[in-house]
């Protein structure tokens, strides 16, 4: 039976009212905490949304600002949450992909939610976002993460806006897009000689260690704030549907919180009337190279094996995922499913993206898309249902994995030099 041991919270936080042990649901009062005290469960954020009536809360989101911060009521930030400095990520384009959904041999609507036009173009914004509110009421001065890179930028700029000290740790060997993005902020930039399961080791150490004294780290002990930015995109996505559930979401996985997020976010909405409950599947993508969670999927198997990553998509290269085991209840209690594709597969579905649809996505969002073409070849989803892809980062950031384009073309300034090199057909 579930303990409260949460006591009346003094820090504003909006509708959030303790914190819950996902595993054994022991409350405990807000604070910087991640792991149950009686089980060492994570912990997430418990809602008090009594009172709310269905159609005055649609009414007053569709009258919000045009980012997250629309689902203000929704998520664990004051309400006064956009009128203070900070990025206002959010509110991307939900994209009708018809040409994509053409080639891939789609019948009904295919989308691509795209997040790369976020401040520092990922996703990771939404959820620093909702960190950095956790972080002024709890009074933290530096604010500090493990990154695979497109934290670390976001950490950065929401740092550098919200006039806090940072200090944000990465891999020392990722793309030079990223450490660059995450380095022009000003804040400390260390890189550490190992991979991202060694990143974070590092950062739970440095947590209890007085030299970590009034650091938040995003996606540590901020982590039940931080992970409920996930939630947003799925917020977007049903109101951009016209406040419905789509059939199909496929989303990429790297800790796994993202899409455990998102199907949270759903069946919020579904509990508060926002949106009619239905059937939906929820498919997670992962590269071959670092993919305990599609491994254990097909094996039947509940315990996620830790692997070393070996992957061009390093955004996604956590070996020991924490939320894994949860992507797994989630795709079985929805009939979805967890897939894998090789480095060679991810390039080529980078460029399939951007040939279709304009969208040119970092290597995360190639693995997305190279799932969603074998999940159809295979049967796994219904290409006649609605479906919707998300793409969590701008390609910009990983250039080296489509390195071989470029011009198709030299030619002297002349009609004729254009004539010879067969382009006037073009």
């Amino acid at each position: 039976m579930a303990v409260d041991t949460a006591a009346p919270t003094a820090v504003d936080l909006g509708p959030a009212t303790a914190l819950s042990c996902r595993e054994c649901g022991t409350r405990f009062p807000l604070g910087p905490s991640f792991a149950c005290l009686e089980c060492f469960g994570p912990l997430e954020i418990a809602y008090d949304y009594a009172g709310y009536d269905a159609e005055e809360l649609r009414k007053r989101i569709e009258a919000g600002p045009a980012s997250i911060w629309r689902y203000a009521p929704l998520l664990p930030v004051p309400a006064d949450v956009a009128g203070k400095p900070n990025l206002n990520p959010g509110w991307t384009p939900l994209v009708k992909a018809d040409n994509l959904g053409r080639e891939l041999g789609f019948t009904g609507q295919l989308h691509v939610k795209d997040d790369s036009g976020n401040p520092t173009h990922s996703f990771k914004d939404r959820v620093v976002a909702c960190a950095i509110e956790a972080a002024r009421a709890f009074e933290f001065t530096t604010l500090s993460c493990s990154s695979t890179g497109n934290l670390a930028g976001a950490v950065g700029a929401a740092a550098a806006r919200a006039g806090f000290k940072s200090c944000v740790f990465i891999p020392h060997d990722l793309e030079q897009g990223k450490v660059v993005m995450a380095g022009v902020y000003g804040g400390e930039l260390v890189g550490i000689d190992g991979n991202y399961d060694d990143v974070n080791r590092f950062c739970s150490e440095l947590i209890g260690d007085p030299a970590g004294e009034g650091w938040g780290f995003v996606n540590v002990n901020l982590r039940p704030y931080y992970g409920e930015g996930s939630k947003t995109l799925a917020f977007e996505i049903c109101e951009q549907l016209g406040w419905r559930l789509p059939d199909q979401i496929v989303i990429p996985i790297a800790s796994g919180s993202q899409l455990t997020k998102i199907d949270k976010g759903l069946q919020e909405l579904i509990k508060l009337g926002l949106v009619e409950d239905k059937p939906y599947k929820i498919f997670g993508a992962q590269a071959e190279g670092c993919s305990p969670v599609s491994a254990a999927f097909k094996a039947g198997r509940d315990v996620i094996k830790p692997v070393k990553p070996d992957t061009i998509a390093k955004s996604l290269a956590i070996g020991n995922p924490a939320d894994g085991p949860y992507v797994l209840d989630i795709a079985r209690r929805t009939g979805g499913a967890v897939e894998d594709v090789t480095d060679a597969e991810v390039v080529e579905a980078i460029k399939l993206l951007a040939r279709t649809e304009g969208i040119f996505a970092e290597t995360a969002g190639g693995v997305t898309v190279g799932v969603l073409k074998k999940l159809v070849e295979t049967g796994q989803l219904d290409p006649s249902k609605e479906t919707v892809a998300i793409n969590t980062g701008d390609g910009l950031k990983t250039l080296d994995a489509v390195a071989d384009a470029g011009m198709t073309a030299v030619i002297r300034p002349t009609l004729e030099s254009f004539r010879a090199a067969g382009l006037a057909t073009a």
